[in-house]
């Protein structure tokens, strides 16, 4: 086969070869995208002008939404253009950017989940000294250790992957992903990316371990509440995050740990719908419904739009006379 290494672009695969069922592939996709950014975006937004919610919890919470919206926003949009376009082409600079991406912001997502559980471990277990070990200088000092070790990974995985020889440009998946990538490899330097995601597991695996561990001191802690309204209250602010984790592990296990000798293309697109797009999605709802301070700032935020555009029409009417 010949050597590609060289090669401008990548073909990814595409949803159907029928015109209309690809125009409905890129409306559904617009409908789950807008919704999965409105929903982080209102999550930002009210986090960052309710002074409430100028807590750690929130912060990181803050900090996952940005990252949901960024993984969301990596292979969402490329897949309704190359729909829209009826094209299947990506740019070699493109695939590149869509796997450094996928792998900064998958891997700083799970570093926020892993220390949102130490926070709500230390409100928890340890709420007098709350405070003094969850101060402002210590959660920027842990999200900015999380991002940057995304950066590392997405340099490490970026870099790894495409030193690979490649013999074809035709991707088995609707983005660029790493496993689809290396099986177009002509050469053993594929190796290399194999035991930078198999390196990559196990540290995941320890960030996992380090979240059961957590919660089961949590789960003892609030037995040990001699009120129900205690409980109910402690168990709150954890259900979100452990339902997020869960959603965001299962969903990942399930892709990856599947048996892969009789699955399809379609089956792979789908599997990878699943944990590419719907934990951005689901995220935002998760969080809101079981968050009584979260709605109330996001009631407060649908209020002063409404205001806003009072206002608005108002300034319109006494301009107009």
């Amino acid at each position: 086969m010949p050597n590609l290494t060289s090669t401008s672009e990548f073909l990814l695969l595409g949803f159907s070869d029928i015109r209309e069922l690809q125009i409905l592939h890129f409306f559904v996709f617009l409908a789950v995208y807008l919704t999965a950014v409105t929903g982080n975006l209102l999550i930002i937004i009210a986090v960052a002008l309710d002074h409430h919610l100028h807590t750690p919890m929130y912060f990181f919470l803050m900090n996952l939404a940005l990252l949901d919206l960024g993984l969301v926003s990596v292979t969402v949009p490329k897949a309704m253009a190359n729909s829209l376009l009826n094209t299947r082409s990506i740019s070699y600079s493109g695939c590149v950017a869509q796997v450094f991406f996928m792998f900064l912001l998958g891997e700083s997502d799970f570093a926020i989940l892993t220390i949102m559980a130490h926070d709500r471990y230390v409100a928890i277990c340890n709420p007098l000294q709350y405070e003094t070990i969850m101060h402002r200088g210590a959660c920027i000092q842990m999200a900015a250790g999380a991002w940057i070790s995304g950066i590392f990974f997405g340099i490490l995985h970026s870099g790894g992957t495409f030193a690979i020889t490649f013999c074809s440009n035709v991707i088995n998946q609707f983005f660029c992903e790493v496993p689809q990538i290396i099986k177009l490899s002509c050469s053993d330097m594929y190796l290399v990316e194999v035991g930078l995601i198999v390196f990559g597991c196990f540290l995941g695996l320890g960030c996992f371990i380090f979240i059961i561990v957590s919660y089961v001191q949590i789960f003892a802690a609030v037995l040990r509440i001699p009120s129900v309204h205690g409980q109910k209250k402690a168990l709150s602010t954890c259900l979100p995050h452990l339902t997020v984790v869960s959603l965001l592990v299962f969903t990942g296990t399930f892709t990856y740990m599947r048996p892969r000798s009789h699955t399809s293309s379609g089956q792979n697109v789908i599997f990878a719908i699943i944990y590419v797009v719907l934990p951005p999605l689901l995220n935002p709802f998760i969080y809101s419904m079981r968050n009584k301070e979260l709605k109330t700032a996001l009631l407060k935020l649908s209020d002063l739009g409404h205001f806003s555009k009072i206002i608005a029409s108002k300034a319109f009417l006494q301009k107009s006379h």
